[in-house]
């Protein structure tokens, strides 16, 4: 629902639609995000994730993944990375959705770690408002999260050594 709220709104439609139209849709869009999914392989991990998990990892640094989406599980099945993270939230858990830190404090939690001595890493604004909620290092992966404490055109662009680096300076700051 909240993703179709987006929708609406870059729109300019919100308020167009009852809630049960607004359900109906959101059933809809979900069934056809289902659909596209079958055809996920792990030819679609975007450019330089391996690696970046790859090199956190080498560190023994835990992993989380706090995404708001139901269908991460079946995401991470299909891109072959469901072992690639030390804990994944559960979103049907989660009450606020981003820009709430709730997720990203809950990942930190079930992880033992520090938001404070954190990073998260993200692709939408609201998530990056979530980040800064969170007392986290934000990583913002686009051109437009001016909010973010480092940021990269695309994901190809996130290298471990970078991010440590930058980090190091905002903790030091």
């Amino acid at each position: 629902m909240d993703s179709l709220e987006l929708i609406l709104q870059f729109g300019n439609r919100q308020n167009d639609f009852t809630l049960a139209e607004k359900e109906k849709m959101a059933e809809k869009k979900n069934l056809h995000y289902c659909e596209f999914l079958t055809e996920l392989t792990p030819n679609d991990v975007l450019p330089g994730i391996l690696d970046l998990i790859a090199n956190i990892k080498v560190e023994g640094i835990p992993i989380g993944l706090a995404s708001v989406s139901k269908n991460a599980s079946t995401v991470l099945k299909a891109l072959q990375l469901e072992n690639a993270f030390d804990y994944v939230v559960n979103a049907a858990k989660i009450k606020n959705s981003k820009p709430d830190p709730e997720i990203f404090l809950t990942a930190c939690s079930q992880l033992g770690a520090d938001p404070k001595q954190s990073i998260g890493i993200e692709d939408a604004a609201a998530g990056i408002d979530s980040i800064k909620a969170s007392e986290m290092f934000a990583v913002g992966v686009g051109n437009t999260l001016h909010k973010s404490d480092y940021q990269v055109a695309t994901t190809d662009l996130l290298q471990w050594d970078t991010i440590k680096a930058e980090y190091k300076k905002w903790i030091e700051a």
